[in-house]
């Protein structure tokens, strides 16, 4: 009998100190945020067969999270609902107020990752201010969807579930401001919506940084820019942002765009440009005009891919003019607008283009 019972006893202790030790062995779960924002993610169209006609911004946050139970399983996740907006509505003043928002997070020692739920119509510009203004090396993943989830195949759900498995996985640490839309991978800096109807609407020319693929990362490239931790923007100290206009460049564009972004108040004009970010003979001296009035004149392009070159097609550095490098002219407004918080040298915005 008591040998019976010692060794029951040792078997329990055997049985206890197993389970202790595969117990110590199991990290914990990472702790995400979701911001929503709103935009098509949250979504909602009048039948199933709604898929490009419906109206963004109608679910809130507590439900889109709780429309993935899945997500229980990767991270401790909690939502909060900062806008609920269609993404063309998106100003300065609420990019400002979401940056502060996700800068406050990512210095509290209890959140690991941060998701934000947004509108894919200018979601690109909101992942670009974000990684060249909050300083963090935590993973931030904005993500959005191109179906309402009450469409047919709506990939909203698993673009939720994949941003949160970036977010939570301490491998997507450093590599700034990511997207995580068709199980890619993206990077926030140079990654844009290049498609309107079809859910691999976002990519960059320089192709992803990864996948996701069965609530698993893998990776292939980083970021080499200036970005969070390493950028000279901090959105602490940042309160409002001058006005930058984008004139877009045709044939037979005429000058009264550029003529009014001069009247309207403009601290710099972005010219999106034919090819390399051409200027029609024509064009060249009312940009000539404003930026002796003070106005800074970038060059960028309307083609999606490329790099508009220096002291190509026009002669920059005689004008005083500034390249966009290979951003979108929607990407380099952003730039411009924060780079003009710190300096009205053409030559050193020209230098913070081709650092960011």
């Amino acid at each position: 009998m008591f040998k019976a019972t010692a060794l029951i006893r040792g078997l329990v202790a055997v049985t206890l100190a197993a389970s202790l030790s595969a117990f110590a062995q199991t990290p914990p779960k990472s702790n995400v945020v979701v911001l929503a924002t709103g935009g098509t993610i949250a979504g909602a169209g009048a039948s199933a067969a709604n898929s490009a006609t419906y109206q963004a911004a109608k679910v809130p946050v507590d439900k889109l999270i709780a429309g993935v139970p899945e997500l229980a399983d990767i991270a401790n996740v909690r939502g909060e609902q900062v806008f609920q907006i269609a993404s063309e509505s998106f100003t300065n003043e609420k990019l400002i107020t979401l940056a502060k928002r996700v800068s406050a997070l990512a210095k509290d020692p209890g959140v690991d990752g941060i998701v934000i739920t947004h509108g894919t119509d200018t979601l690109e510009e909101t992942s670009f201010f974000l990684t060249l203004t909050v300083h963090t090396d935590k993973p931030i993943v904005v993500v959005g969807s191109m179906r309402p989830g009450t469409a047919m195949s709506a990939d909203g759900t698993l673009n939720l579930y994949d941003a949160v498995v970036v977010a939570a996985s301490k491998e997507s640490r450093g590599k700034g401001v990511l997207i995580a839309m068709n199980d890619d991978i993206l990077s926030g800096r140079d990654s844009g919506k290049r498609i309107n109807v079809k859910t691999n609407a976002f990519g960059s020319q320089w192709g992803a940084l990864g996948q996701v693929v069965e609530g698993k990362t893998y990776w292939f490239r980083a970021p080499v820019k200036r970005h969070t931790m390493a950028s000279e923007f901090d959105i602490e100290t940042i309160t409002t942002l001058p006005m930058v206009s984008i004139v877009y460049g045709s044939g037979e564009m005429g000058t009264a765009l550029v003529e009014a972004a001069g009247k309207a108040g403009a601290k710099a004009v972005i010219h999106a440009g034919t090819g390399n970010g051409s200027v029609p003979d024509y064009g060249v001296e009312p940009l000539r005009k404003l930026r002796a009035q003070g106005v800074q004149i970038i060059r960028s392009a309307r083609v999606p891919d490329g790099i508009v070159l220096r002291n190509s097609e026009q002669p920059d550095d005689k004008y005083d003019w500034v390249v966009a490098h290979d951003l979108n002219p929607q990407k380099a407004k952003i730039l411009a607008a924060l780079a003009l918080t710190k300096t009205g040298d053409a030559k050193e915005i020209q230098r913070i283009f081709w650092q960011y």
